[in-house]
């Protein structure tokens, strides 16, 4: 009988301080999602882009603005940071018709192996989609064929999205680092 009432006390005493601290601190509240243009039917889609990297060139679309720690340039380059605006296409191919942007950053992030935490958004531009971005964030270890990372949100039609992104490098030049990587998308949006 004790418990159930201590229980009982605890449920009561969590719902007063909530209330009460949304009334004192001003800043959080309920919200109508439907104001928020969120819908309750969701869609799931796939969409694949592919991702070109140019290091090389006198309008490069990627910069490295911080180079890697002395101690890992031979082994996993730590430390080093990358900022990018790489063009998104249709195709493998640098003249595939362009749908959009991949914008973003990613760094050296393990003293262990060669993985990279990447930042990015894919800001789209063609067709419903054109002023939407998907954005992403997570660890991509470069030595995986086929890298995971988690889709944190998006804009546009891609409010509320949720889901994931497989990378899996094409083509790599290793005398300019330009490289190609194949993005599928699986959202929910």
């Amino acid at each position: 009988m004790a418990t159930k009432f201590l229980l009982a006390f605890l449920v009561i005493s969590c719902y007063v301080l909530s209330i009460s601290a949304d009334k004192e601190t001003g800043f959080v509240g309920s919200v109508d999602p439907k104001s928020l243009s969120y819908k309750k039917k969701h869609t799931f889609s796939h969409f694949r882009f592919y991702w070109h990297e140019i290091f090389s060139g006198s309008n490069p679309s990627a910069v490295r603005i911080i180079p890697p720690q002395p101690k890992y340039t031979t082994t996993t380059n730590f430390g080093f940071v990358v900022v990018f605006d790489n063009v998104l296409t249709l195709g493998p191919e640098l003249y595939s018709k362009v749908v959009g942007s991949a914008e973003g950053l990613y760094s050296s992030a393990s003293q262990k192996e060669f993985a990279l935490l990447v930042i990015m958004n894919f800001a789209l531009t063609e067709g419903k989609y054109n002023g939407s971005t998907i954005t992403f964030v997570g660890r991509s270890p470069i030595a995986h064929k086929v890298r995971e990372m988690p889709v944190i949100g998006g804009t546009g039609v891609f409010r509320f999205a949720r889901g994931y992104v497989e990378a899996s490098t094409l083509t790599f030049d290793p005398q300019t680092r330009n490289n190609t990587v194949e993005y599928n998308v699986y959202v929910y949006h």
